[in-house]
């Protein structure tokens, strides 16, 4: 990787992660770090370019079909994808599948732009983390050896204890938040062999221990506003993305204070 490289575009493909959830700006739109990549991206280099197809909720069949070609064809300097996830914490699935289309996705965007970045991404702590953990370290395996044969980057984040901390994570547990983001970003900026700005992987002060009550309360708000919808979308067979397009779904000048 050459260090302080010019890059002239960016197209970010995936699914809530890449969206900017939790994200939240004052208008309600979400921010995220590949926003926030962009903005940096586009301070050193005029002209500079960014789409984001990513949508809430994606399987990694759906941002196959829905965004893959999509982005290929607008032939970027760098594109991130991230996907995989959304399937993989699901009470049943095809792991094999799962593995196969991210292959299909990485196969048709190597050629078709300068650099492609794949991610292992942040795992929370906490139970669904442990429940879940075997297919998540499956897929995060997988998309080294992809890395490997197709001469991606790879960004770590799973390996980070600071991204792992529930303080990182939103109420939702699913998202982070605004800090989370601005460590991802800092994260591929680097990978991308950019100069660092501050260590992304920086532990956080120790944890102060909430009382019973106040995480009894909390585990109350999760399941009634979080938990309970997203069971009744896995079985009646919908989406937190359906019919929502993605936000950015040209490849655009990046003007700042945009998302």
């Amino acid at each position: 990787m050459t260090m302080n490289a010019t890059y002239t575009s960016l197209v970010a493909v995936g699914d809530s992660f890449t969206e900017g959830m939790s994200d939240l700006l004052p208008d309600g739109s979400y921010r995220g770090w590949a926003d926030l990549l962009a903005e940096r991206l586009a301070a050193r280099t005029p002209g500079f370019r960014y789409a984001n197809l990513a949508v809430r909720g994606k399987l990694i069949g759906q941002i196959v079909d829905d965004q893959v070609d999509r982005a290929a064809a607008m032939r970027a300097d760098v594109v991130t994808l991230v996907g995989g996830l959304n399937d993989a914490l699901r009470p049943k699935c095809d792991m094999g599948r799962v593995l196969g289309l991210l292959e299909e996705a990485v196969e048709r965007l190597t050629p078709a732009c300068g650099q492609l970045v794949l991610m292992r991404s942040p795992g929370r702590e906490g139970p669904v983390m442990e429940r879940f953990r075997p297919r998540m370290e499956q897929l995060f395996a997988h998309i080294g050896g992809l890395a490997e044969r197709h001469g991606a980057l790879v960004v770590d984040l799973y390996g980070a204890p600071a991204l792992g901390d529930p303080r990182m994570w939103d109420v939702d547990r699913l998202h982070l938040t605004a800090e989370g983001h601005e460590r991802v970003a800092e994260a591929v900026w680097q990978t991308l062999g950019l100069e660092p700005a501050h260590d992304w992987r920086a532990p956080l002060p120790p944890a102060v221990r909430p009382d019973w009550l106040t995480r009894r309360t909390g585990d109350l708000r999760f399941a009634r506003e979080y938990l309970l919808p997203w069971i009744g979308r896995r079985l009646t067979g919908r989406s937190s993305g359906d019919g929502r397009p993605p936000k950015r779904p040209e490849l655009l000048p990046y003007e700042p204070g945009q998302s």
